[in-house]
């Protein structure tokens, strides 16, 4: 079912946009190669952003690629899944898990007492590493989307100034300050937790 899209994107020259899920899907479905090329398109920077950021090559990128278009294959043609967020933020999970996997299996070269030798299994706190890169990221993500008001006194707040410090900073009462840093964090946490990321870690925690 599966080409290689490096290859078909290649071969063909597509003006259409794809932006409507149930298209793409029915696409996967039946092995559409202009739908998989421009699915392909509008997705493979997303993936390769992410695996070159994290200890990956540009043939992992093609390979993780292939492999998850194959497991989202396998699942839309069960009939069993019930997608509840954008096939694109689908699919990129499916590729961030294939990479974690891949990146805990995969033979890395370690220095021990002046000596090489091959371990197998990455380092956990390589692994933690990219988990707290993505949860810094999600947070960074919605805190750019509160008001700038709301990300001035989180600042301040973060920064370890007290709620006197801060009220005479932003000309708020304490009283006020209090109450608006208490809904600013309750704002952004909302926000969070309405990504599908966010399950994505809590499940990983």
């Amino acid at each position: 079912m599966v080409k290689s899209l490096s290859i078909i994107s290649k071969r063909y020259k597509l003006t259409i946009t794809m932006n409507n899920d149930q298209v793409i899907i029915a696409g996967i479905i039946e092995g559409d190669e202009r739908i998989l090329t421009c699915f392909y398109r509008d997705n493979i920077r997303y993936i390769q952003g992410y695996i070159l950021r994290n200890y990956g090559n540009l043939e992992d990128v093609e390979d993780v690629f292939q492999d998850a278009l194959v497991v989202l294959y396998q699942k839309l043609r069960s009939g069993l899944l019930e997608i509840r967020v954008p096939i694109k933020t689908y699919f990129y999970g499916i590729c961030r898990n294939l990479w974690r996997n891949r990146l805990k299996k995969k033979e890395k070269l370690i220095i021990d007492d002046g000596q090489n030798r091959f371990e197998e299994g990455i380092n956990d706190p390589l692994i933690a590493n990219i988990e707290n890169q993505e949860r810094e990221h999600l947070y960074r993500k919605h805190f750019q989307k509160l008001s700038a008001d709301n990300k001035k006194l989180l600042y301040l707040f973060f920064e370890g100034k007290s709620m006197k410090e801060i009220s005479i900073i932003t000309g708020y009462s304490e009283g006020y300050t209090r109450k608006k840093k208490f809904e600013a964090k309750r704002q952004l946490l909302k926000m969070i937790e309405k990504d599908p990321m966010y399950e994505e870690l809590r499940a990983i925690c």
